[in-house]
C-alpha cells in the first residue's frame, strides 16, 4: 500500500547552492530504478554500495565526503543510507562494495545503526523512493567530526565546508 503524502524536498534545493561537478556510475543512473544488489538484505538485496566516480571538482579541493540519502522515507526527516567522510583528495573513484576504505576514511552510524553502506528498503508498496547519492567536495582535509557523529552533524558540518557538489538521483520501490 502506498503511503499517501506529498514528496518531501530534495535535500540539496533547501540548502544554500554551491557549485556542481560531474558523478558517474557504472551501477546508478538517475532517475532509473537501482539493482537489488544495492539494496538492503532486508529488501531482498545484497547491500553492496554502488561504485562511484568523480571528475571536474575544484582545484581547492582537500577532501571528500560521500552521502546517500532517501528524502522520501516516511519518517518526517528521511533516512540516512550513508555518510563516508575524511576520503583523501586523491581519492576520485570508490568501487562497488567498497572495502576497506581509504586511508583515515570512517563511515558514522547510518539511520540503520550501522557504520557502513546500508542499502534501500523503502516500504514495501510504496512509491518509488529516491535517494541521492553525493560527492562533496570539502575544504579541509578532514571534517573534524567523531565517529560517534550522527549524520546530521556531519551535514551540518558539510555545510560549512562544501566547495562543490555531484549528485546522482536513483530510485528503488519494493513491490507489495
Amino acid at each position: 500500500m502506498s503511503l499517501d503524502r506529498a514528496e518531501a524536498p530534495d535535500p540539496y534545493d533547501i540548502l544554500p547552492p554551491v557549485p556542481a561537478f560531474t558523478l558517474t556510475s557504472t551501477d546508478v543512473t538517475d532517475g532509473r530504478p537501482l539493482d537489488e544488489l544495492f539494496a538492503h538484505t532486508s529488501a531482498g538485496g545484497k547491500n553492496l554500495s554502488p561504485q562511484l566516480a568523480w571528475s571536474g571538482f575544484p582545484a581547492e579541493t582537500r577532501g571528500f565526503a560521500v552521502t546517500c540519502f532517501d528524502p522520501d522515507a516516511p519518517t518526517g526527516s528521511g533516512f540516512w543510507h550513508w555518510v563516508l567522510v575524511n576520503l583523501p583528495a586523491s581519492t576520485t573513484e570508490l568501487p562497488r562494495g567498497v572495502d576497506p576504505l581509504p586511508d583515515d576514511a570512517f563511515c558514522v552510524r547510518n539511520d540503520y545503526g550501522e557504520r557502513t553502506y546500508g542499502g534501500s528498503a523503502p516500504p514495501p508498496g510504496d512509491r518509488p523512493h529516491r535517494y541521492v547519492f553525493a560527492v562533496h567536495a570539502i575544504d579541509v582535509d578532514k571534517l573534524e567530526v567523531p565517529a560517534e557523529a550522527t549524520p546530521a552533524y556531519v551535514g551540518f558540518n558539510l555545510a560549512f565546508h562544501t566547495l562543490a557538489r555531484a549528485t546522482v538521483r536513483p530510485t528503488f520501490q519494493v513491490k507489495a
